[in-house]
């Protein structure tokens, strides 16, 4: 296997499971990992929320860790990476205000190179117009978006993800599994027990 050097995408508020999971599994089968954030440098943290389904109409939100950023943002070009990886949260509601980000999602999907997202991390995709025609997965509070920026979204248990071209998307936490292993395929890793 050659390792993949990933981008990946955070900021306060993401989903602590959905940035701490995926982010040591890739480092875990050797892939490299950059989490960068606008307006932070490396070593600088952001903060993490734990979402939850507890039985009320949404989930609920409790304080999770800190996620240290291991690159400065300002720095990032994304031609230098294989891949990208988006957490959801709540970060993505203002992740996908910023120029940048919406650039470096563009370049992913017109290069064609593997895009990871799950969640409210569907919002970036949506804002940076590259899911037309493609079948995406999120929380189901965001299928409005999914579809209005000409998606086809994926109503899918909490435990699946989907693949369509290089997209590979999930609704939530829950479906680690299947979405890391997924990404995992859209990368190239092979593991062997």
């Amino acid at each position: 296997m050659t390792a993949k050097k990933i981008l990946m995408l955070v900021g306060d508020f993401v989903e602590d499971y959905e940035a701490m999971v995926p982010f040591q599994a890739l480092l875990a089968v050797g892939h490299e990992v950059h989490a960068v954030c606008p307006d932070k440098k490396a070593g600088d943290y952001v903060a993490t929320a734990i979402h939850d389904f507890e039985g009320q109409q949404t989930y609920t939100e409790k304080p999770g860790h800190r996620f240290t950023i291991t690159h400065d943002f300002a720095s990032t070009n994304a031609q230098d990476y294989d891949a990208l990886l988006i957490p959801g949260g709540r970060a993505p509601e203002y992740l996908r205000l910023n120029p940048q980000i919406i650039s470096i999602v563009q370049y992913f999907a017109k290069a064609s190179k593997p895009i990871a997202a799950i969640c409210h991390g569907a919002q970036i995709l949506a804002a940076a117009r590259v899911l037309e025609g493609v079948k995406c997965s999120a929380y189901p509070a965001c299928q409005p978006e999914v579809e209005a920026a000409g998606g086809h979204y994926a109503n899918i248990a909490v435990t699946a993800a989907v693949t369509d071209r290089n997209f590979v998307t999930a609704p939530a936490w829950p479906a680690h599994p299947a979405w890391i292993a997924q990404f995992l395929n859209l990368l190239g890793t092979e593991i062997k027990l």
